[in-house]
């Protein structure tokens, strides 16, 4: 019988970083960088103490193995393992006492943030959800020195410890795909702080913005028992991700940081550039190969990127995204040479169903966006792009449509020809593109006759 990964920890860091988000994603990416930084031996390690949001599960499965996991990267040619330990203490959120000791802590120099979009609890126009009824009840919570329900709160709550514990500076990292996401965090936070608490912050909190990309698929029992073969121990939550990874950060670290520097993360003085070559280049080719591989039949992207047509039309839609984006030529062909190798690995199974959910949010930043900043270059909108918004078009037909915000467009398209069809798309996704609506009509047209048993536009 294999002995427990637990046995396989080699240190115990002390705890430096505040983790909020225990989740696949950031064990396959702050804590491996941090791992790779602890691995230089250049300082004291930093030791990550990780919290989950509501769900104690994850916690509850690391903790029983010592706090170790193995990290699994999934290459088309096979599986390497390393094994993780730079997360010191995983806890679940509901431990409130340690959450507030770490953040008085004034050994605690950095937390960090995987709480996906909507937990920022942000409304329509940007600022706080002041109409949320645990971000209002989080106000008061926070003003009384009660325990949080948010995730702003909590970073509130924690903050009001560090500042009643004269505990010092510290960076604040949002990991998650939301532009500005450092902005975001301020703005949250703010919101649910006042008075003497909100000026502390202003004072002594830095929040840092980030790029983050590392695909990350859901792990199987297959997944558990390559692990095991990989290490020669258990291990039930092991991560399974792709080789490629990227991390771009921009801001302070007033407290200090691992050496990220130094094992592949990037600093920058501007991380919107970075968001622009992602959106445009990596996501906008998802979302193509997402409606356009549906309706071809497909079901992964590795699967897409076979398919001729679909290949043809992801490398006109970067040729098109590439003349509005602010990188030079060596730069833009690294990225495409790795959104290559990424799309095309087999082993790493990217569902075009999951890609496509939610068209209705997605593609305004991955599509509207670049069609935009062409118009305003003095460029034309760009076949591929308006091919993808034909190809949604085309999408919200089928039964397999999960939209849920573009519901009332699709029962609108519904019997519609190609010119209503595109009028109906652009009003709804981009009214001041309308006049784009005769070109968006021949993509529909196109598509319609391209593929077999598409709906007749």
């Amino acid at each position: 019988m294999p002995e427990s990964i637990a046995s396989l920890r080699e240190a115990r860091h002390p705890v430096r970083i505040v983790h909020l988000g225990l989740g696949a994603f950031h064990r396959a990416h702050q804590a491996w960088y941090t791992q790779l930084a602890n691995d230089l031996g250049t300082e004291a390690g930093w030791g990550i103490a990780a919290f989950t949001g509501r769900s104690p599960a994850a916690a509850e499965a690391l903790h029983a193995q010592g706090d170790v996991y193995t990290l699994i990267e999934r290459s088309a040619f096979g599986d390497t393992a390393t094994v993780i330990e730079s997360i010191s203490e995983a806890m679940p959120g509901t431990d409130h006492a340690r959450w507030r000791a770490h953040f008085a802590d004034p050994a605690v120099a950095v937390v960090t943030l995987t709480i996906t979009e909507v937990g920022y609890r942000l409304g329509q126009h940007g600022g706080l959800d002041l109409s949320d009824p645990e971000v209002a009840g989080d106000i008061l919570r926070v003003g009384a020195g009660e325990p949080a329900v948010t995730a702003p709160g909590r970073l509130a709550d924690g903050l009001r410890q560090r500042m009643l514990a004269g505990a010092g500076p510290i960076a604040i990292v949002s990991c998650d795909n939301l532009s500005d996401n450092g902005g975001a965090t301020r703005t949250a936070v703010l919101g649910i702080a006042g008075g003497e608490l909100a000026h502390w912050i202003e004072q002594n909190v830095s929040f840092v913005s980030t790029m983050v990309d590392r695909i990350t698929p859901a792990t199987t029992a297959d997944d558990r028992a390559i692990a095991e073969r990989l290490i020669g121990a258990t291990d039930a939550v092991p991560v399974i991700t792709e080789p490629f990874s990227e991390w771009v950060l921009a801001g302070e670290f007033p407290a200090g940081r691992p050496a990220w520097d130094r094992v592949g993360a990037r600093f920058v003085d501007d991380v919107a550039p970075f968001e622009r070559r992602k959106l445009w280049l990596l996501n906008a080719a998802h979302s193509l190969l997402a409606y356009r591989g549906l309706l071809h039949g497909h079901s992964t992207v590795d699967e897409a990127m076979v398919d001729t047509d679909c290949a043809d039309a992801v490398e006109q839609l970067w040729a098109e995204a590439r003349e509005v984006l602010p990188f030079d030529d060596a730069e833009l062909d690294r990225a495409l040479e790795a959104l290559r190798d990424r799309f095309g690995n087999p082993r790493i199974r990217h569902l075009l169903a999951q890609v496509a959910a939610d068209g209705a949010k997605k593609l305004g930043p991955r599509i509207i966006d670049p069609v935009r900043a062409r118009l305003a270059a003095g460029l034309s909108a760009g076949d591929a792009q308006l091919g993808v918004l034909a190809a949604w078009a085309l999408h919200l037909t089928t039964d397999d449509r999960r939209d849920p915000l573009a519901g009332d467009l699709a029962d609108a398209l519904d019997g519609l020809g190609s010119s209503e069809c595109a009028e109906a798309v652009l009003a709804f996704l981009a009214p001041d593109l309308t006049e784009l609506a005769g070109r968006l009509a021949e993509q529909i047209e196109q598509l319609t006759v391209s593929y077999q048993g598409a709906p007749p536009a």
